[in-house]
Order: C-alpha cells, then sequence, then structure tokens
C-alpha cells in the first residue's frame, strides 16, 4: 500500500513542490485548502489526474487552520501517514497590518492541527508522522552568526512571534506526547512560484516587464537585509527526508550563504542587460516596523544527519526565475499589442 500524505498549506509555493515530489515517490496526496470564491491552485492544478481513475493519487479537500472539528474529520476521512503543516499567513510586512489574523493562523492554527494530529492517532493506533514549517523569521535580532538549531529566538514580527509559538508547540508534543514531530526550520527559499508580493519574485517580475515595456519603476523598501536564499524544490526534499528518520528532530535548513537584496537587484537587472538604479525607488510603505538584518543559516546537522544539501545556487535560482518571468512578460507583451490592435482597428 502507499503511503498516504496530508499537506495543509498545498496551494502555496511549498505545498505544489512537496506534492510533486511526494508523487513521485508513490505516496497519494491529500491537500487541504480554505474556501474561497476565487481560484486558488493554479500552482497544483498540473498535477490532477483523470479523475475517472479508480484509484485518484491526488485530492483536495476542504479546511480550516481554526476549525479544530473540520481538522479532525479531514483526518479521520484520509487517515494519514505523513501530515505536512505548511499553511500559514507568511508575508512579514502583512504580518503588521494583520497581527491578530496570523497569530490565529500560524500559532493557533498550528496548535489545532497538532492536536487533531494527537486525537488521531490515539484513536486509531497509527503512527502518524508530523512535520512543522517553522522560518528563520524566528531568530530576527540574531545573536550570532550563522544560525544553528540551537540558536537562540529573538522575533521581529507578528508572523516570527507566532512562528516561535508554534515551533515551541511542536517540541512540547514530541516530549509530552511522544509525537514523532519535527520543525524545519527554514531559511528563505524562492522560486518561480514565489508568491509577487515577496521581494526577489517582485524583482523578477519588475525587471522582465521594464525589459519588455511593460513597466517603469519598482518600489522597494530596505535594500540592505541580508537573507540566505535556497531554491524551494531543494528545501521540500529536506521536509520529506526528517520524517523518514528513526526519531523525530529540529534542524536549519539553509544555503549557508547570504546575499543582499541591493545584491539580488543587481543580479536580476544584470541578467537582463539593465542597470537597476534607473529603476528602483524607494518607498517607507514597504518598510518593516522592526527590521531582520541579517539571516545567515548553518545546516550542518542537516547534511550529517539527513545527508541533505542544496542543489541549485543563488546565481542559478535568480536565472531560473528570470527565464520564467521573461516568458510571462512576453505572453503580457503580446496580449497588449493584440489589445492594441483589436483597438486600432475598431477605430478605423
Amino acid at each position: 500500500m502507499p503511503k498516504i500524505a496530508l499537506i495543509t498549506g498545498i496551494t502555496g509555493q511549498d505545498g505544489s513542490y512537496l506534492s510533486e515530489l511526494l508523487l513521485a515517490k508513490g505516496y497519494r496526496v491529500y491537500g487541504v485548502m480554505r474556501r474561497s470564491s476565487v481560484f486558488t491552485t493554479q500552482r497544483i492544478d498540473h498535477l490532477y489526474q483523470d479523475r475517472h481513475e479508480e484509484h485518484v493519487r491526488f485530492k483536495l479537500l476542504y479546511g480550516d487552520m481554526l476549525d479544530p472539528m473540520g481538522l479532525r474529520r479531514v483526518l479521520s476521512e484520509v487517515r494519514p501517514d505523513e501530515v505536512y503543516n505548511l499553511a500559514a499567513q507568511s508575508h512579514v510586512r502583512t504580518s503588521f497590518d494583520q497581527p491578530i489574523y496570523t497569530g490565529e493562523v500560524v500559532a493557533i492554527g498550528t496548535l489545532n492541527l497538532l492536536e487533531a494530529v494527537r486525537d488521531y492517532r490515539d484513536s486509531s493506533g497509527k503512527d502518524v508522522r508530523f512535520y512543522q514549517a517553522s522560518s528563520s523569521e524566528m531568530f530576527g535580532k540574531v545573536s550570532e552568526i550563522p544560525q544553528t538549531e540551537r540558536t537562540p529566538f529573538y522575533p521581529r514580527s507578528p508572523y516570527a512571534c507566532a512562528k516561535v509559538y508554534a515551533h515551541h508547540q511542536t517540541v512540547n508534543y514530541r516530549e509530552a506526547y511522544s509525537l514523532f514531530a519535527c520543525s524545519g526550520i527554514l531559511f528563505n527559499h524562492e522560486s518561480p512560484r514565489r508568491g509577487e508580493t515577496f521581494v526577489t519574485r517582485k524583482i523578477t517580475r519588475a525587471a522582465t516587464r521594464v525589459k519588455l515595456g511593460l513597466q517603469e519603476k519598482l518600489f522597494l523598501g530596505n535594500l540592505e537585509a541580508k537573507r540566505d536564499w535556497g531554491f524551494a524544490g531543494d528545501y521540500v526534499e529536506a521536509m520529506w527526508l526528517m520524517l523518514q528518520q528513526q526519531r523525530p528532530d529540529d534542524y536549519v535548513i539553509a544555503t549557508g550563504e547570504t546575499h543582499s537584496v541591493r545584491e539580488f537587484l543587481e543580479l536580476v537587472f544584470s541578467l537582463l542587460d539593465l542597470d537597476w538604479q534607473d529603476y528602483v525607488e524607494i518607498d517607507e510603505r514597504y518598510m518593516r516596523p522592526a527590521e531582520v538584518d541579517i539571516l545567515l543559516g548553518d545546516a550542518s546537522k542537516a547534511r550529517d544527519l539527513l545527508a541533505w544539501k542544496p542543489k541549485v545556487n543563488w546565481k542559478e535560482l535568480a536565472a531560473m526565475m528570470v527565464e520564467h518571468d521573461v516568458e510571462l512578460a512576453q505572453r503580457e507583451r503580446t496580449l497588449a499589442d493584440a489589445g492594441y490592435a483589436l483597438t486600432t482597428n475598431a477605430g478605423s
């Protein structure tokens, strides 16, 4: 029998890459998504199989992290071997504008899911394993460089504070209830599927649109913030590896390199033969009330115990994102030109 995985936050960047990985390994994958009046499944639409097959290996279910009974029903229906909690309001700047909502979804939502998993395990007798998506933002105002699993947390945003709560609850459920629960302290990880409000994707989308004459300016906040950027497709493999070990533990997942937003700007615009300084302006609205100056991870533990290491480097990641967004911009340009032609013909 194939293993069964349940993924919350399946419509996000990480959820889509993790789904692909697990399906390639023969899993049956179930995803939890909130009911919405708009389609949010663009990243995973390609994973649907023929709905007339006898055994469909990929399925979506409605659920909400703030509905404990609903989560219990999903677990009872799916009967998973592994649960990956990727659900979150994950935009750090937005968390300052929506601190209560962020805290409820990220912190209390994780607690709701942990309780549902514990209850399911105890009632079913099944050895279910749990993964929690922790974040390098928990380190915040860092006390040491690089950061390891032993580095103290000093969160600097509502999002980071909520992630610290969720992280400690995961550790508590592991120690208090012997739940096989792991936390991956993932440093920034990007891809062509990254949301367009996150700074790396915001930059690659804007730069490619500038190149094709679709945009004139890019407005950003702090250009000196330094981050350890990796490829999301590499990082989901680390998530899976954590749940295949003999004992649960927590792991930093990072590349071991740090670069500033300014460096990322320079790289992306140079790939398009552009000078970023001609197009970028600073907008105070994008500044955080409390900044995280530098994040740099030491993934030695993951390398030694999981045999994990990143495959895609920083420059390759930027090139991958630029290539993808050039294609998007070209389609936009084609549509814009077609619209102009239709308008011109209609008026002639």
